[in-house]
């Protein structure tokens, strides 16, 4: 083999090697990215206390005092109440108004707004009424508790036993009014014709 020959097979070998590098090359950046795992933002509570009891005022006048065992606060200051939530109410003299007690609860900030769930029981002890539902809304600024659940009013002055598809009361149950359809048993005061 003469060395023109030779030469020319050196050449056409580089030329192989770079094709195949430049191939290699192509092929590895072609592929696809891998995806790599992002971490997940935290979502889960970023303060938790025992043994809560909170209570509000007006003008200086207890209002209202709330018992749980358990707090869970979120990064956007919601809070959930996980365990039996217990409420007193009180009236404008300092006295014991109302109860209520239920399963669990929660808190959302940006509507002001607590909620009651689960085997919610409210007894009026001026009254002697007992209210039951699945859930029950406190809004703060506003006064008023509500409902579009069903609800059950039982009285044991008037023997009443009432069952309506919604509800709306002062903080305190002392007055409410029963939304939707009602019906039950009800006490009329007759009257001469």
């Amino acid at each position: 083999m003469n060395a023109y020959a030779y030469g020319w097979m050196q050449v056409m070998n580089y030329i192989v090697r770079i094709t195949h590098y430049a191939l290699l090359i192509l092929l590895i950046a072609c592929e696809e990215p891998k995806e790599t795992k992002r971490a997940r933002a935290y979502e889960g509570p970023i303060e938790e206390i025992n043994d809560v009891k909170m209570l509000y005022s007006e003008a200086a006048q207890l209002r209202v005092r709330m018992t749980t065992a358990r707090q869970l606060r979120f990064q956007n200051d919601n809070r959930k109440y996980p365990q039996a939530v217990n409420i007193l109410f009180f009236g404008p003299n300092g006295e014991e108004v109302t109860t209520l007690r239920s399963d669990s609860g929660r808190y959302d900030k940006a509507k002001d707004l607590y909620t009651v769930m689960g085997n919610v029981v409210v007894i009026n002890k001026q009254k002697q009424e007992k209210l039951t539902t699945d859930q029950l809304n406190w809004n703060p600024q506003t006064k008023r508790v509500y409902t579009n659940r069903p609800v059950y009013v039982q009285s044991k002055l008037t023997g009443e036993r009432l069952r309506a598809e919604g509800l709306d009361s002062n903080q305190d149950f002392t007055q409410y009014a029963l939304k939707g359809r009602v019906t039950g048993v009800f006490n009329v005061e007759g009257g001469g014709l």
